[in-house]
């Protein structure tokens, strides 16, 4: 069975800094169309920065659409055309200060495909080397550093809820160590 739904028509109704907002008319396979509100974005890379003690590096931050503060692992959104291990050593040095002397891309996922394409590019850094963070200007940060275990508690507890976060750790915890 052919699930496809063809886009029939659409319109771009909000473009901003970070994504664009599309309203589309699709035609689904048994013949009637819907509308698709759909987030263009241009994608991002994750960063999990491994210390040879076992430790993760993790910023925490405040996000203005939660109205509080969370705990993240590095990341940030690809520039044009971008090459995504490019732009995780970019984050990676931008908002913790290290510099990874070797990369592994874990996985890619898709956050939230109900409603955006934004894909994650997850990668692991090891052989790590201390520097000065020097977060964008419209970033506030704060250099965490943690035991895996402990991340992973604060998982399990509720404590560490961002979706990028909780996927990247995990996998790390099942497939990678």
């Amino acid at each position: 069975m052919d699930l496809t739904e063809k886009f029939v028509r659409g319109e771009l109704v909000f473009e901003g800094r970070l994504l664009k907002v599309h309203r589309d008319v699709v035609q689904l396979p048994d013949g009637h169309e819907e509308v698709r509100e759909v987030m263009r974005h241009p994608g991002a890379a994750v960063v999990i920065p491994y210390l040879d003690d076992g430790r993760i590096v993790m910023v925490r931050q405040y996000r203005y659409a939660l109205s509080s503060e969370t705990l993240e692992l590095p990341a940030g959104k690809l520039d044009s055309d971008e090459d995504p291990l490019v732009c995780a050593r970019r984050e990676l040095s931008e908002e913790t200060g290290y510099e990874a002397n070797h990369w592994t891309h874990l996985f890619c996922t898709y956050p939230a495909p109900g409603y955006t394409d934004e894909l994650l590019w997850i990668y692991l850094a090891e052989d790590l080397i201390p520097g000065p963070n020097h977060p964008d200007p419209d970033e506030q940060l704060l250099v965490v550093h943690m035991p895996l275990e402990q991340a992973l508690l604060k998982i399990k507890q509720g404590q560490i809820t961002d979706c990028k976060t909780l996927s990247a750790l995990l996998f790390l915890q099942v497939f990678h160590r």
